[in-house]
């Protein structure tokens, strides 16, 4: 069976991965290979981060890996807060600050807008392939759900009246930015 270790130390996306996956891959986690130091992310794109971070584990620990990136993008924010998802609200990365801040800049505004991008990075043997996932919704007015992490209690897909936190798994996993691209690399790595 073929090990990939997730440049990851979020459990809940190792989750997401795994469930995906289906156990047709070993998938190691930044913990299983001793990687505790805070890997950089300075590119100014999701698809550069995405890439930096899956570098940084081939060349520093020698494995094959995939790393993802994941920004929202509100249009009314100009794409805010992007590249600076998990820090909007400072260094501290915290969700509910996040949120707060995003519904707080938002308050006034009609056009609710936004999507989430997903970048997955894949090196094996040193060939980098990236894969990615978009998913367009809009920014409700309150938080809903307990579900999912990060910005799901905010995010609702279009086509659907839930948003992310107020999905099962199952359901999210059907049609997330992050499914979208794990299927595409799960494609890929079928071939």
């Amino acid at each position: 069976m073929m090990k990939l270790v997730f440049a990851t130390n979020n459990k809940n996306k190792i989750k997401e991965i795994k469930h995906l996956l289906n156990n047709s891959l070993e998938i190691l986690s930044l913990e299983d290979i001793q990687c505790f130091e805070d890997i950089p992310e300075t590119s100014d794109t999701i698809e550069g981060n995405a890439i930096q971070k899956a570098q940084y584990v081939y060349e520093n620990y020698g494995y094959n890996c995939f790393a993802d990136d994941t920004g929202l993008e509100i249009e009314a924010l100009n794409g805010e807060p992007g590249i600076y998802s998990a820090r909007y609200a400072g260094e501290e990365k915290n969700p509910e600050m996040n949120m707060n801040k995003v519904l707080d800049k938002l308050k006034n505004v009609s056009n609710r807008n936004a999507r989430f991008k997903t970048v997955i990075a894949l090196i094996i043997d040193g060939k980098t392939t990236c894969f990615e996932g978009i998913v367009e919704g809009e920014i409700t007015h309150a938080k809903s759900g307990s579900e999912g992490f990060g910005y799901d209690p905010i995010f609702m897909p279009k086509g659907y009246n839930k948003t992310y936190s107020e999905m099962s798994l199952d359901i999210k996993n059907t049609m997330s930015h992050r499914a979208i691209a794990t299927k595409k690399l799960i494609a890929f790595l079928k071939k």
